[in-house]
């Protein structure tokens, strides 16, 4: 039995839909019953703030993916920390056979925002005894119809981006991958398996003016202080406009633009390209 947490999020509800084509065993986790009657599968309400329902969900399950949301502007260690390694190590009591983590691109100390905090979490499910997997996805292309800090808002993507390339990922791709490794059913490439860290790109890497045009909008390519003062107009606080900026100037640089082979290594089939991506969304 698989456990999914943020199971109506990004990718959580696309991971439901492809367990359930699978015919594979599982149940979300979600907040309020209303979100598990929309999915339409078996669910369990529970919070990842409330670790006794953690324990709870987890009563017959053997596989679990491990996902909740990102970086908030809140001062101190990020909630998402204290959140996903306490399910770690409930998890590790019940003696979960194998735990999916959705990381991000790169993780490390020196990083900022939820990179910092999932790096954070990795070496904490690296010292449990919990057999893992790390997904380390770019950035989702949902992101620019969801986004805030420079995405698609006020039909424009704006923001100082510069020239540099992302390789951007489908979230259906993300799912997918996370479906292979927690069923067994690994692709061609047949790289499946636990204590691996896989790379999880786009078929390309676009810069954002190439994405502007794709969406049919304008691209703003903003100097770092001007996206600073908009930012700060939103009520943001200082210290985490300063970490936007960060992130900005490492998708700036290029950072992001490797495309890797995982995808399709993992589920037999390439990932979708933006073109894909936006014909889909119709």
């Amino acid at each position: 039995m698989i456990l999914v947490t943020g199971a109506t999020g990004t990718i959580g509800r696309h991971l439901v839909g492809i367990l359930g084509e699978m015919g594979a065993p599982f149940r979300a986790l979600v907040r309020d019953e209303a979100g598990g009657r929309a999915l339409g599968c078996e669910f369990v309400v529970g919070d990842l703030d409330e670790p006794a329902s953690v324990v709870a969900a987890l009563d017959g399950v053997d596989r679990l993916l491990l996902n909740s949301g990102g970086a908030l502007p809140v001062a101190g260690p990020q909630p998402m920390v204290r959140q996903q390694t306490a399910a770690i190590d409930a998890a590790a009591a019940a003696g979960m056979s194998h735990l999916v983590k959705v990381s991000a691109w790169r993780p490390a100390p020196e990083a900022k925002l939820s990179v910092r905090a999932h790096w954070e979490i990795e070496q904490h499910l690296a010292s449990s005894d919990v057999p893992w997997s790390l997904l380390r996805p770019t950035g989702y292309m949902q992101n620019f119809f969801t986004g805030e800090g420079g995405f698609a808002a006020a039909d424009a993507v704006s923001g100082p981006y510069g020239a540099g390339r992302v390789a951007y990922i489908d979230a259906r791709d993300i799912a997918a991958c996370a479906a292979a490794l927690l069923t067994g059913a690994h692709g061609t490439g047949g790289t499946g398996g636990t204590g691996r860290a896989y790379p999880l790109t786009g078929p390309e890497a676009l810069t954002h003016a190439e994405i502007a045009a794709k969406l049919g909008v304008p691209f703003h390519d903003q100097p770092p202080a001007e996206a600073a003062t908009q930012l700060r107009a939103r009520g943001l606080p200082d210290w985490f406009v300063d970490d936007l900026l960060w992130l900005y100037a490492d998708l700036a640089a290029g950072n992001l633009s490797e495309v890797t082979t995982t995808v399709h290594d993992l589920t037999g089939r390439p990932p979708r390209t933006f073109d894909a991506f936006l014909a889909a969304r119709g």
